[in-house]
């Protein structure tokens, strides 16, 4: 697998969320600079770090978001010497300072702000030059889920202190080629590699001749479940002689919580995965075996990014299944040049539940997947929704946009694309009739796929 390849041109890599690379924008060079952490310059984050970090947490998102807008064609600077009807076209950004210190009414600005609820029932709008008060009453809301602490273009007027907004909308999007002008060829996304593999010839060629190549994505993974261990079994037979690149299996991986004998209960239905995975000798040499852990998996709190499962779970099944990986949630994988993000959270219902403007036309998995992408976040949402550990956020980016978005929810399967980038959701094994979903890399493909009752 490894013939022609240089050493760092990883044909499959997992990259925990513990190791994702951090930068920073630097505003003179209007570029992101590589933060070297542990060198002297920059301390080791902690998973409780001190109170800057939540501070951070959101400038640094604020600072994505701002400088991908500025560039944008409404938003850039009108060329010298371009048609005056395109210059008269374009929109000027405001920071909320010069709101705050405006003395009249301002009649139309936009903003690009941290949409809050400083005050029960009261919305605010920040950005790190001030704090303005919302009048959202006779706003226009555009396609997505607003939902507190998302960031959002507001356009309106400025009078008596409040901003009377007219229409609410994302931050555009960004196609990812576009964004990784401003890292340069080093490599954002994670792994041994110090340059980006997504211009990686040999990669490329790779990934094309091998065109059978599959990724399976299953969530909900009931080990304790007689029905779902039978058509696993069904699933590894029909594998046996084509052996996909990796099995994605996200959890919970037990139905339901058993108390103190969790994690005994567990590591004995691994044990019991493991036994069924070896009648298969093909699969456990050819392909990987990835486990992402779910909300009510052991021992980590219910923080993102959550720990893998621990060892003392785990070790007996790696024994005896060697090309097994327990990563965290999330996590990143990279197969030759594409860059896939999953995450196991139930995030499609937590932003359904806490949008505080809920769309009265298109699907919601297209709302879904346009908020994170334009957000450029897997989880938009409050902390105390959807708590994070600060100084790890950026392992929640998806800057620049990656090929594939795998948000394993218990909502309905969905499979949507935006901006050239895939979003899906395998569902629930167990409750959605044991469908999962294939990704075939060389299409750039989703299918879905069920494994039928006999």
């Amino acid at each position: 697998i490894r013939n022609g390849l240089d050493e760092t041109e990883t044909v499959l890599n997992i990259i925990s969320a513990f190791e994702v690379p951090r930068f920073e924008y630097n505003s003179e060079r209007k570029k992101f600079l590589k933060v070297n952490i542990g060198n002297g310059h920059v301390d080791l984050p902690h998973l409780f770090d001190l109170p800057s970090a939540k501070a951070s947490l959101f400038r640094d998102r604020y600072t994505i978001l701002h400088q991908r807008t500025l560039r944008h064609e409404l938003f850039a600077p009108a060329i010298l010497g371009a048609n005056s009807d395109d210059a008269s076209c374009k929109f000027k950004l405001q920071p909320i300072e010069f709101l705050l210190g405006s003395s009249g009414k301002v009649k139309e600005a936009i903003v690009l702000g941290l949409l809050t609820q400083l005050r029960e029932g009261r919305y605010y709008l920040e950005d790190p030059t001030g704090i303005l008060q919302l009048d959202l009453s006779e706003a226009r809301y555009h396609t997505g889920l607003h939902t507190e602490n998302c960031f959002v273009l507001a356009e309106g007027c400025y009078e008596d202190r409040i901003f009377h907004v007219s229409g609410v909308g994302f931050p555009p999007p960004e196609p990812a080629d576009t964004s990784r002008a401003y890292f340069g060829n080093v490599n954002t996304f994670g792994g041994p590699s110090k340059v980006s593999l997504k211009t990686s010839p040999k990669l490329s060629r790779y990934e094309l001749e091998n065109d059978d190549a599959v990724l399976v994505f299953l969530s909900d993974m009931w080990l304790d479940s007689i029905k779902v261990m039978e058509k696993l079994q069904v699933l590894f037979a029909g594998y046996a002689d084509y052996p996909p690149v990796a099995f994605v299996f996200m959890g919970n991986f037990l139905s339901s919580q058993q108390g103190s004998s969790h994690a005994t209960t567990l590591k004995t239905r691994f044990k019991a995965l493991g036994d069924l995975i070896a009648q298969f000798p093909e699969l456990s040499e050819k392909s990987k075996f990835i486990f992402v852990p779910g909300p009510s998996d052991p021992a980590s709190p219910n923080i993102l990014p959550r720990m893998p499962l621990p060892k003392i779970i785990t070790e007996d099944f790696q024994r005896k299944i060697p090309s097994s990986i327990f990563t965290s949630n999330p996590c990143r994988i990279q197969y030759c040049t594409q860059e896939i993000v999953v995450i196991r959270e139930d995030l499609v219902s937590k932003m359904c539940r806490n949008t505080i403007h809920f769309p009265t036309s298109g699907e919601i998995p297209e709302h879904f997947a346009k908020t994170i992408l334009c957000q450029a976040h897997l989880a938009p949402l409050p902390l105390s929704v959807c708590p994070v550990y600060w100084s790890f956020d950026r392992a929640l980016h998806l800057y620049p946009l990656p090929d594939l978005v795998v948000t394993a929810d218990q909502s309905n399967a969905f499979t949507t694309t935006y901006m050239d980038c895939q979003v899906m959701n395998p569902g629930s094994f167990p409750k959605n009739e044991f469908s999962f979903k294939i990704y075939i890399p060389a299409a750039r493909r989703i299918e879905d796929s069920q494994i039928p009752n006999d």
